[in-house]
C-alpha cells in the first residue's frame, strides 16, 4: 500500500492547459502500475485546449462549473458532482466557468 497525504503529491504543468495546475496523486512515481490520479485545478476562464490521449479518462468535478467539447460540436456542462468518460481517441478542450475556480478529480487509464 502507498498512502498519499492531502498536502503531498507531485505538481506538473499539462501540455496546452492554461490557467491551470495539476496535482497527480498517484501514477507511476508515486507506485501505480497503470492509473493516474490527479486533482486538476482551473482558475475561473482557465482551459485546456481541444485534443485527445491514447488513455480513457474519468473527470469528476468537485468544485465549480465546467464546460467540456467534444470534436463533433457537443457540449457538456458540468457542476458539482458531475462525471464523465472520455474514450481514448476522442478530443475534448474544457473551459472553468463561473467565478470560483473549478477543482477537477481526473482518473486515466490505459486502455
Amino acid at each position: 500500500m502507498n498512502l498519499i497525504k492531502v498536502n503531498e503529491g507531485t505538481f506538473y504543468e499539462a501540455k496546452d492547459h492554461y490557467q491551470n495546475y495539476a496535482l497527480r496523486k498517484f501514477g507511476q512515481p508515486e507506485g501505480a502500475k497503470v492509473l493516474n490520479v490527479t486533482v486538476s485545478e482551473f482558475l475561473p476562464g482557465g482551459i485546456a485546449m481541444m485534443s485527445a490521449s491514447d488513455k480513457e479518462r474519468i473527470y469528476y468535478v468537485l468544485r465549480g462549473t465546467l464546460t467540456v467539447h467534444d470534436e463533433q460540436g457537443n457540449t457538456y456542462n458540468m457542476e458539482e458532482g458531475d462525471t464523465i468518460y472520455i474514450p481514448a481517441g476522442e478530443k475534448r478542450d474544457m473551459l472553468s466557468t463561473g467565478e470560483t475556480s473549478s477543482r477537477i478529480l481526473v482518473v486515466v487509464a490505459p486502455v
